[in-house]
């Protein structure tokens, strides 16, 4: 019989158990960058071939473990603009949004080898067979931390890490609750976020585990599917981009992103306390003005959809644009 090593004293908070989301033969990580780095690692590629419209975070965690970077464009289907990729180098390919459907990526990772699937903004997307599949969980459920990588021999190395440890910076999650998201919540979370980056590859923290095995994952899914046909209802209209073209049942996406060509749209949005941001700003900067990587991070604003809003937000921030532009 199994006891627990320690026996009384304080009560902690208490998750439910047992409803985790990946089981089995996952390698349970910190982050997701380093799980890209550990995919690279499994695969034994010591070269990754990068999307320019990526989180530099990504690029900048390889490139400090030693791992050569190249990279490539994509057009405005969110597709390589690349035939064939290296020898002996690994390929990430995203999940943009969380809207691009199995099937699609699916046929992007068959015109290459070594293939990492970038799923951060994909949490629930079902694994591709014969890829590496990363997937991040704070940007679908309320952790300071935590990844999860599926394919063959994920577990390797696994011994080799650190486990890591998040409850130190985590205040900011319970902060939100009763303080909101400005002032001393984000400032806490800006701590959490530094310990990230400062971070080497990691095993899950046990806090991130607890959590993640007592989440209503059925709940999620459906709220970030209903949210964002709600969303489609409201912007396709004004939308440059089409969201829906690659999107199936088996997507939950992780926003509604919307892209409009008016730069003072944002800085309205975010006076009415709607916090949306462009992704990835940097690009503007290393980027051909004329490419869609400069477009997208120019214009795109990733609307929220996740399970803590219903419709009645969605029609909020529609107006709040509608009365902006």
């Amino acid at each position: 019989m199994e006891v627990k090593k320690e026996i009384g004293s304080f009560l902690e908070l208490d998750f439910f158990k047992g409803l985790e989301y990946y089981k089995g033969n996952a390698a349970r990580l910190n982050s997701a960058r380093a799980g890209i780095y550990h995919a690279a690692r499994v695969l034994n590629c010591h070269t990754v071939l990068l999307p320019y419209y990526q989180c530099e975070t990504v690029r900048d965690f390889l490139l400090k473990k030693g791992i050569k970077v190249l990279y490539y464009l994509i057009d405005r289907k969110f597709s390589p603009k690349i035939q064939a990729c290296p020898e002996n180098t690994a390929i990430v390919l995203v999940n943009y949004f969380g809207i691009m459907g199995h099937d699609r990526m699916s046929h992007l990772s068959s015109n290459y080898q070594n293939v990492i699937i970038d799923n951060s903004q994909a949490f629930f997307s079902p694994a591709i067979e014969g890829c590496m599949n990363v997937y991040s969980a704070r940007k679908f459920i309320g952790v300071p931390d935590g990844a999860y990588v599926i394919g063959n021999h994920a577990e390797d190395y696994l011994q080799k890490y650190e486990l890591d440890y998040s409850s130190d910076t985590s205040l900011f999650l319970l902060q939100r609750i009763e303080y909101g998201c400005e002032g001393k919540a984000y400032q806490a979370r800006e701590a959490n976020e530094a310990r990230i980056n400062q971070s080497d590859i990691k095993r899950m923290s046990k806090l991130t585990h607890a959590i993640l095995d007592g989440t209503d994952y059925e709940h999620i899914k459906s709220k970030r599917r209903k949210n964002f046909k709600t969303a489609c209802n409201l912007f396709d209209n004004i939308n440059k981009i089409n969201p829906g073209v690659f999107y199936s049942d088996d997507c939950i996406p992780m926003v509604y992103p919307l892209v409009v060509e008016d730069e003072k749209l944002l800085p309205g949005l975010i006076k009415h306390k709607v916090f949306q941001g462009h992704w990835w700003n940097y690009l503007l900067a290393e980027t051909d003005p004329d490419s869609f990587e400069y477009y997208m991070s120019k214009y795109m604003i990733p609307i929220t959809i996740d399970q803590r809003y219903g419709e009645n937000e969605m029609k909020y921030i529609f107006n709040i644009i509608s009365k902006e532009l």
